[in-house]
């Protein structure tokens, strides 16, 4: 089946009701049905903690400068090798944050937990099964039974807009920071992920790591009088060490790596992505019932909006337009090797979260994501359309086609190493 040309009929065959349906949407209208965003209870691994901690079957550990940061990292499994160090107010407690004090960040494939040094609450963003993402905050105060309080809007001022793809989820943002650790924000700002120059990146945070003659806004303190074309980037070039820029013995590392940053920035738009998949589909069907659909035209408005999301994931799990690299990357704290041990292998020992850093990120550029629960339980329309669309551009016999950055002998071992580690991924 050619799916390109039926995605081509159903982008250039729009009806005008399917149109006045979507123009009559809002960008928070997952706080209706059918989503009901804050109404929905949870489910996710800060749902399940929670529920231990209450039973008394955990105990989170108190630490007298992190409070519940270690204990949380470690029930959670998030390696303290994945820190990077944020000094720009862009927070909710902005006024403890600046370069002097930076916030933390850290992440595993479903929970992204910041903390700020002296700051009143761990903040925490954590993949959802059923409603994509979740916010929540732990007070740092020593108690038996920690309660974790789900965001009930806050949050979604600054996480679930355009950046986020208009559905609430994480946020890499690069900004222009002063040496307060204030943004300029007329200088313009950018939503960072893996298709982003590095002359884009990291804008007010720190970073650490090599990475040639590549510039980057990380470890640059602009001043609002000046140009931004003098800006001097090579100052914060190839740094590995940030002990001259601020105490770095309250932190769990010294480190805020270049390759965790660029890790954290694919993940972050694909966490987006996904949770994008799941609102169209579902928002989808319910239009498509309240318009009374008959068998002539049956769920019309679902598969438009299925076959818009499937490509855009589509691509972006593939890495289309991805920033090549121009010398090779390599970081400070660990997070490479530990990131890249990671699985599952196929027979030949292959894995999608091994890392290259030669030429781009991946060595096999397929999202390791699609071994999340939030991805493995898309909705089912536009889960079966992701799936053998991948399967049509792995086996295809030419790349001239929109994925030609993969040539046949990547696309190959990525449909061999799926086959053999995620075999229900793929529809033949």
């Amino acid at each position: 089946m050619n799916f390109r040309r039926i995605y081509q009929w159903l982008v250039w065959g729009l009806s005008s009701t399917w149109y006045a349906v979507v123009q009559a949407q809002g960008p928070f209208d997952f706080e209706r049905t059918p989503i009901d965003y804050h109404n929905q209870p949870a489910s996710n691994l800060v749902s399940e903690l929670q529920e231990k901690i209450l039973a008394g079957e955990v105990q989170l550990e108190f630490h007298r400068t992190r409070g519940y940061l270690d204990s949380f990292l470690q029930q959670l499994n998030v390696s303290k090798s994945s820190q990077v160090l944020v000094y720009s107010k862009s927070s909710v407690q902005l006024r403890w944050i600046s370069p002097l004090r930076p916030r933390a960040l850290y992440f595993n494939e479903e929970v992204y937990v910041g903390w700020v040094l002296g700051g009143d609450v761990l903040e925490m963003i954590v993949s959802d099964s059923k409603l994509g993402t979740v916010f929540y905050t732990l007070r740092q105060q020593e108690t038996a039974y920690p309660r974790f309080q789900r965001d009930s809007g806050q949050c979604l001022q600054c996480h679930a807009n355009r950046r986020t793809q208009q559905v609430p989820g994480p946020v890499v943002r690069s900004l222009f920071t002063e040496s307060n650790g204030q943004p300029i924000y007329r200088l313009g700002n950018f939503n960072s992920d893996h298709t982003s120059p590095f002359s884009q990146r990291w804008g007010g945070y720190y970073v650490t790591g090599n990475h040639g003659p590549t510039l980057h806004m990380g470890n640059l303190m602009a001043d609002r009088d000046t140009p931004v074309k003098e800006f001097d980037y090579e100052s914060g070039a190839n740094l590995t060490d940030l002990s001259a820029q601020f105490n770095t013995g309250p932190y769990p590392t010294g480190h805020s790596d270049i390759v965790a940053l660029m890790v954290l920035e694919h993940q972050a738009q694909m966490q987006n992505l996904i949770t994008k998949a799941r609102y169209e589909e579902i928002q989808g069907e319910h239009y498509d019932a309240m318009l009374h659909r008959d068998q002539l035209f049956g769920n019309e408005l679902t598969q438009r909006k299925v076959v818009r999301v499937g490509e855009a994931l589509l691509a972006y799990m593939l890495f289309v337009n991805e920033y090549q690299l121009r010398a090779p990357v390599r970081g400070t704290s660990g997070f490479s090797e530990e990131f890249s041990s990671q699985g599952p292998h196929d027979q030949q020992g292959r894995s999608l979260y091994q890392l290259d850093l030669e030429t781009r990120l991946f060595k096999y550029p397929l999202s390791y994501m699609i071994y999340t629960d939030v991805f493995r339980q898309l909705p089912p329309r536009v889960n079966s359309y992701v799936s053998q669309r991948l399967y049509e551009v792995l086996t295809a016999e030419s790349t001239e086609d929109e994925f030609a950055h993969l040539d046949l002998d990547t696309r190959k071992a990525i449909l061999q190493i799926v086959e053999e580690t995620c075999p229900d991924l793929i529809d033949h």
